[in-house]
C-alpha cells in the first residue's frame, strides 16, 4: 500500500521518519492519557512514553468562548485510546491546540524511536540545560527568538551581549527593553547572530522554518524547550547544533502536574529531565 504524502517542512520530514523507524509497530501504539494543561500539553502513549508541547493559548482566537472552543477541540473525551497513527497528523492542524496535541503525540513516539534508533550524527546528553551545552566567546553576538526568562537571565549575569526578538514586549522586563527587537523584524535580525537561541514554540506557529534558513552558515544555532523531541534529522539538515528538550521519566505524574497548571519549574528534576542533543561535529570541535 502507498504511504500518505505528508506535509513538508520539520514536522512533516519528523512524521515520516517517526513512521519509517516504528513500521508496522506503529499500529499497535494508541494515546492512552492526554491533558492540555496551561503552559504545556502532554500525551502519553500505550507504549509508556510520553512527549509534550507548549500549549500555545495566546494564539487561539477559539479561546474567548466556549461555542468556538468546542468548534475547534472536537476530541475532548475521545483521546484516550486514539491511535498514535492518527493522532500524529493533528501536528499539521490549523487549530493551535489540536496542533500542540499532535506535536506532544509525535514527541511521545520520538522518545521511543530514539530506543529504537539513536541518530548517528547526535549525541545524546541528560541532565544538560542547552545553554550550558553551548560556548560563548565574549564578542559573540547573541539573538534570543523569543522571551525564554533562563536564557535571558544567564546572558545578563554573564554580560554577553544579546538581543530578543519577540512578539509580546509585555513578556520583558523593563531592564531587557533596550535589547527588545519587534519579531517583524527577524529577517534582519537573526543574521547578526553569532549564537542563535530559538524557543522551540516556533515550531508551532511555523516560523521556525524561516528563521533557520536566515541564519549565516557560522552561527551556533540552538532550538530549545519542550515543544522540541528527540528526532534531530529535520533540525540537523536546517542547521541546528543543538537541540534542548526533555525526556518525561514518570509520565503519570508529569501529567498529573499539568493538569493542575505545572510548568518547567514543577517537573523538572521531578518527574521529566532536560537532555540535549548535540551536533556530533560540534561536539568534536568543542573536545579539541
Amino acid at each position: 500500500m502507498q504511504s500518505p504524502i505528508l506535509p513538508t517542512g520539520i514536522l512533516g520530514e519528523t512524521v515520516a521518519a517517526v513512521t519509517d523507524i516504528l513500521g508496522p509497530e506503529l499500529d499497535g501504539i494508541a494515546v492512552e492519557r492526554a491533558v492540555i494543561g496551561l503552559f504545556f500539553t502532554g500525551v502519553k502513549l500505550t507504549t509508556g512514553h510520553a512527549g509534550a508541547c507548549a500549549t500555545p493559548i495566546k494564539s487561539i482566537p477559539e479561546a474567548v468562548c466556549c461555542p468556538s472552543s468546542a468548534m475547534a477541540m472536537p476530541f475532548p473525551g475521545k483521546l484516550k485510546g486514539k491511535p498514535a497513527r492518527e493522532m500524529i497528523k493533528e501536528a499539521f492542524s490549523d487549530h493551535g491546540i489540536r496542533r500542540g496535541v499532535g506535536i506532544a503525540t509525535v514527541n511521545a513516539l520520538a522518545d521511543l524511536c530514539w530506543e529504537r534508533r539513536p541518530h548517528p550524527l547526535a549525541e545524546l546528553r541528560t541532565r544538560v540545560d542547552a545553554f550550558d551545552a553551548n560556548s560563548f566567546r565574549p564578542d559573540d553576538r547573541t539573538i534570543v527568538v523569543g522571551a525564554f526568562v533562563p536564557f535571558l537571565k544567564e546572558l545578563k549575569r554573564r554580560k554577553q551581549p544579546f538581543l530578543v526578538l519577540e512578539k509580546d514586549p509585555g513578556t520583558l522586563k523593563a531592564e531587557e527593553m533596550p535589547f527588545f527587537r519587534p519579531a517583524e523584524t527577524a529577517r534582519e535580525v537573526v543574521p547578526q547572530a553569532d549564537v542563535l537561541l530559538i524557543t522551540g514554540t516556533t515550531l508551532l506557529n511555523d516560523t521556525l522554518e524561516d528563521l533557520l534558513g536566515w541564519a549565516r552558515p557560522q552561527a551556533r544555532v540552538t532550538v530549545v524547550g519542550p515543544t522540541v523531541g528527540l528526532l534531530p534529522d529535520a533540525f540537523l539538515r536546517r542547521g541546528a547544533d543543538i537541540l534542548g528538550g526533555v525526556r518525561i521519566t514518570q509520565p503519570d505524574a508529569f501529567l498529573d502536574l499539568l493538569a493542575e497548571g505545572g510548568s518547567g519549574y514543577h517537573f523538572f528534576g521531578r518527574v521529566a529531565e532536560k537532555v540535549v542533543l548535540v551536533r556530533r561535529a560540534e561536539a568534536a570541535a568543542k573536545a579539541a
